[in-house]
């Protein structure tokens, strides 16, 4: 069986780019998965393809999941990478939308599938999202970070490089994968505060939606992410005013941010991974409120 499953083959999508968000380890924050189904939902996406999951995951660490439908009938879901189209007339181009759980096995055979469906379908462009753990504030706006295999595009859209030197994930083996093969590539990667982690973020997936309109030329209607990420801004806010630890954690952040420093010097305060386990177990405290903000 091939790995790659046709439901319908999209003809005569104009000057396509092909945007890629992956769940696990590069999306913390949910903010690129939910950045890529924000962009998909408000363009009206439809599915055309999908990739087996058979070769490629630990059905372990990625289990199916049983549904009921129709409260009767019991359906096995498969966890499973899927591939859309977006066709935007009132744009330049038109999007290839792929999206799923980062796999777990045979990257480079991965990879080139990817590739080779970025070839297949003419597509001039391979973005992929991503999301960070940092040492940043959530009060402040989100940095996002690039590379691309055009360094005039990082310059162009305004992005801070990354120096980043350390393990990756399938982002960035699959970015390397179309450098590679000559096909064009950016990343775009979000920072998200490592101590709301376990958090979906609606600020950082609305600053990559907006950095991605402005690479690929294409715009949506974000007004409902601006709602969630400004109530994500706020409780965020509130929660952090209840602890004085977490507050002058936070306050610092802030300060450093400001003055645009590199090295703050954290030793006269609690840890990043301390700051994080007290905001957890407020939250919890607190129970679950607020919207659905990463656009489930």
């Amino acid at each position: 069986m091939q790995p790659l499953i046709w439901e319908s083959r999209p003809d005569g999508l104009r000057a396509p780019a092909l945007v890629c968000a992956f769940t696990g380890w590069n999306d913390a924050g949910d903010a690129a998965s939910a950045a890529l189904r924000f962009f998909g939902a408000s363009l009206g996406a439809s599915r055309f393809a999908q990739i087996d999951p058979e070769e490629f995951f630990d059905f372990q660490a990625s289990r199916p999941r049983v549904q009921l439908v129709d409260g009767l009938t019991r359906e096995l879901q498969w966890p499973s990478v899927e591939i859309y189209e977006a066709r935007v007339p009132r744009a330049p181009r038109d999007l290839v939308l792929l999206s799923g759980p980062e796999p777990s096995f045979r990257w480079r055979t991965f990879t080139k599938l990817i590739v080779d469906l970025a070839e297949a379908l003419g597509t001039q462009m391979v973005v992929t999202l991503g999301a960070l753990l940092a040492d940043v504030p959530h009060s402040r706006p989100v940095g996002i970070t690039g590379l691309s295999s055009d360094a005039t595009l990082v310059e162009r859209l305004g992005l801070a490089p990354t120096s980043y030197e350390g393990p990756t994930g399938i982002v960035g083996v699959l970015h390397a994968a179309c450098q590679e093969a000559g096909v064009p590539s950016a990343s775009l990667w979000a920072s998200v505060p490592h101590y709301v982690a376990a958090a979906p973020n609606p600020k950082a997936a609305l600053a990559l939606v907006r950095k991605l309109e402005s690479l690929v030329g294409v715009t949506v209607d974000a007004e409902e992410l601006e709602l969630a990420a400004g109530d994500y801004e706020r409780q965020v806010s509130l929660a952090v005013q209840s602890d004085p630890d977490v507050q002058a954690f936070v306050e610092r952040l802030e300060k450093a941010a400001a003055e645009e420093e590199e090295d703050a010097d954290p030793t006269d305060l609690p840890s990043g991974d301390v700051i994080a386990r007290e905001f957890q177990r407020f939250l919890r405290q607190r129970g679950p409120e607020g919207p659905d903000v990463a656009g489930r």
